[in-house]
């Protein structure tokens, strides 16, 4: 069997979890979820499916993203729930070998945002909080470091984790990072009313940091919206949306919105790509549903 996840946190604790209760014997396929939506994936009978979007080749199925819902029968569990590692820890139960009932509980906060304002600006005081932000989807050269950090967090409690030198090194390499993008971010973000608004491509290649500075800098948005090439590729936009997890004031709900314009998530977050041409037409459709804040769901 082989594990196909995306490359996030919650992707790496699914893949701890589904290594220790079922008999994987390939490497991890890690995915963006639009490779699955358009059909660009190559997922085979055998795979499990973790954290990305349904795709009937596959054996086993495990999401919590609200867009990615069926109604059909599938072997696994979908559910709404702060994480999909904490929807394969429910799933599993008693089945597993090691203790991670912590693990999980990160993950849930995690992505689901739950943070406070001292874990935000102070990542480096959260073992969990700073180590999630090792694990960067933007670029595919980082799968050396997610499959070893699937290996690391299977065997060993986060002190140890933490402890080895590559995980170390990337640890000092975000604290650098996030000093640097907080300059950028204030540099490349406008607001429009209630809407923060990070245009990162006068870059080229985006900037790399802590995803939930920007609500602490600017406490006013209720939502953030961040434009960039996708990995630096000119040809296709990258947008992500968020709802502020200190201002709870936009009423739409994100990735159902989105998933009019190719992409999808959760209420409050979620994400997209599409060709550049498209960005004209897109972004300021977008921005105008989020300024007129009403809500979206059926």
């Amino acid at each position: 069997m082989r594990i196909v996840t995306r490359p996030d946190f919650d992707g790496v604790v699914c893949a701890v979890l589904l290594h220790d209760v079922e008999k994987i014997d390939k490497p991890i396929k890690w995915l963006q979820p639009a490779a699955v939506q358009k059909g660009e994936a190559d997922i085979q009978i055998g795979d499990i499916l973790a954290n990305l979007p349904y795709d009937e080749r596959c054996s086993l199925w495990f999401d919590h993203h609200y867009t990615n819902r069926i109604n059909r029968p599938f072997k696994g569990c979908f559910r709404i729930a702060p994480s999909a590692a904490g929807v394969i820890f429910e799933y599993y139960q008693d089945r597993f070998q090691g203790d991670f009932n912590e693990l999980v509980e990160a993950a849930d906060k995690i992505d689901s945002a739950a943070l406070s304002m001292d874990e935000v600006l102070y990542p480096e005081k959260y073992p969990y909080v700073l180590l999630s932000m090792t694990v960067n989807d933007q670029d595919a050269s980082g799968e050396p470091y997610w499959n070893k950090l699937v290996d690391l967090l299977r065997r060993q409690d986060i002190g140890e984790v933490l402890r080895d030198s590559e995980v170390e090194r990337q640890c000092r390499q975000v604290a650098h990072q996030n000093r640097v993008y907080k300059a950028l971010l204030k540099k490349h973000t406008v607001m429009k009313q209630h809407v923060s608004i990070t245009d990162f491509r006068p870059l080229g290649l985006a900037p790399e940091g802590n995803r939930f500075l920007i609500y602490s800098m600017f406490p006013e948005a209720a939502v953030s919206v961040k434009i960039r090439y996708d990995e630096g590729n000119r040809e296709k936009i990258r947008i992500s949306i968020g709802h502020s997890i200190f201002n709870p004031n936009c009423r739409v709900n994100v990735g159902l919105m989105l998933a009019a314009f190719e992409g999808g998530g959760h209420r409050a977050a979620g994400g997209c790509s599409f060709p550049v041409e498209k960005a004209d037409e897109y972004i300021p459709q977008m921005i105008d549903i989020l300024l007129k804040n009403e809500p979206n769901e059926p």
